[in-house]
């Protein structure tokens, strides 16, 4: 698969929490950039709203834009902040989870 960056202006500074809005009762999405070895997306979560327990098969980097997350890994919860950041490891279950409104940036390399 052939890398390439899309659903994005190029050559423009942006702020990454511009980019996707939160809209009540959903979870939006949008994919910035995917191939073989990375997966790029921004992701806003209405409060209360979540993606349930899952693995990936890669390492998932998420930094929180704004509002705040819980972030479950093995188990543990997490409180995500505006600018932190955390590590779900490749093969361990992990959720997300809007504690309010809530938008992130989710890297994953595989």
């Amino acid at each position: 698969m052939e890398e390439k960056l899309k659903n994005i202006v190029q050559g423009q500074v942006l702020t990454l929490k511009d980019q996707v809005p939160c809209q009540e009762g959903q979870i939006v999405s949008k994919t910035l950039a995917q191939n073989a070895a990375v997966s790029i997306t921004l992701f806003a979560f209405w409060q209360g709203e979540e993606i349930s327990t899952h693995a990936s098969q890669g390492d998932a980097f998420v930094t929180c834009l704004e509002g705040l997350g819980k972030i479950t890994v093995d188990g543990e919860d997490f409180l995500l902040h505006q600018g932190q950041s955390i590590v779900m490891p490749a093969g361990h279950p992990h959720s997300v989870y809007g504690q309010e409104n809530f938008k992130m940036l989710l890297v994953v390399v595989f």
